[in-house]
C-alpha cells in the first residue's frame, strides 16, 4: 500500500498549507482528499508534487506493506 504520511510533514516542513496546493498549484480538493486517505493518485499529481515542494517523491509518500 503507498502511503502519503510524509508528504503531510513536508508541507509542514516547507510551509505550504492545502489551501496553497488546491489554490496556486492546480491540485483540485478531490486530489487532497484522496491523498488523505491514501487512496490512488495519478504520477502526474506525485509529478507537481515533487516540483511545487521541491523534493522527491520518498519525501512524500511510501511503500507499506500489507499486514494480515
Amino acid at each position: 500500500m503507498i502511503v502519503f504520511d510524509r508528504l503531510w510533514s513536508t508541507m509542514e516542513k516547507k510551509g505550504v498549507s492545502t489551501y496553497q496546493l488546491r489554490e496556486h498549484c492546480g491540485i483540485d480538493s478531490k486530489t487532497v482528499r484522496r491523498l488523505r486517505a491514501n487512496e490512488n493518485i495519478e504520477t502526474k499529481t506525485l509529478d507537481k508534487l515533487c516540483a511545487v515542494l521541491e523534493c522527491g517523491l520518498e519525501d512524500i509518500a511510501e511503500y507499506r506493506a500489507d499486514k494480515p
